[in-house]
């Protein structure tokens, strides 16, 4: 399935490298290029970096009643200890892959890639980064978390002590509700 996306190219001559940025529920990629150029004063635009910000699929989604959303994938309820719905996130992984390989066509390789996102976005991420592809350069998740039996957890313990994992940042602020004071540092 190919989605919808905001897309800045790269200003220069040379694309070296692709960030993809996954918004929260409920949001779309319009919507967080809105918030993205509000916080910045400025779009994401970089002179060798790709920047695309796709909006998730129109899908029914449990926390909100069953009510349809843009959304990465489906989940029962917004907690941790929720166990995941790794049919829906199987649906989104195929979307993810194909964004992937459309970029390393174009000749950008995995190790240039990061991926990112807020709130569900984040969570997307680190699937993306720890479980599809551990070739990517990085990711990013703000405001996120992964559920306690993720099938990231799955994926991560499966790793040889010497492979290289993708970099990783991972941050919330201190109003953060969902994950309260636990991941506070």
């Amino acid at each position: 399935m190919r989605l919808i996306e905001k897309v800045f190219n790269p200003t220069g001559k040379n694309h070296v490298g692709t960030l993809i940025f996954f918004h929260g529920s409920g949001d779309t990629g319009n919507g967080l290029t809105e918030w993205i150029r509000f916080l910045l004063g400025r779009d994401m635009e970089f002179p060798h970096i790709k920047v695309v910000i796709p909006t998730a699929p129109v899908q029914p989604y449990a926390p909100m009643g069953g009510e349809n959303s843009n959304v990465w994938f489906n989940r029962k309820r917004i907690e941790m200890d929720c166990p995941e719905i790794r049919t829906s996130l199987a649906s989104i992984y195929d979307t993810v892959n194909e964004m992937l390989i459309r970029e390393m066509a174009q000749g950008v390789p995995a190790n240039r890639i990061i991926v990112g996102g807020f709130s569900m976005g984040g969570a997307l991420a680190l699937h993306t980064a720890y479980h599809l592809n551990r070739d990517l350069a990085g990711a990013f998740a703000i405001s996120s978390f992964l559920n306690t039996g993720s099938i990231v957890y799955d994926s991560l313990d499966s790793v040889p002590e010497d492979e290289h994992l993708p970099s990783l940042m991972m941050f919330h602020g201190e109003r953060e509700r969902v994950l309260g004071d636990l991941f506070v540092v």
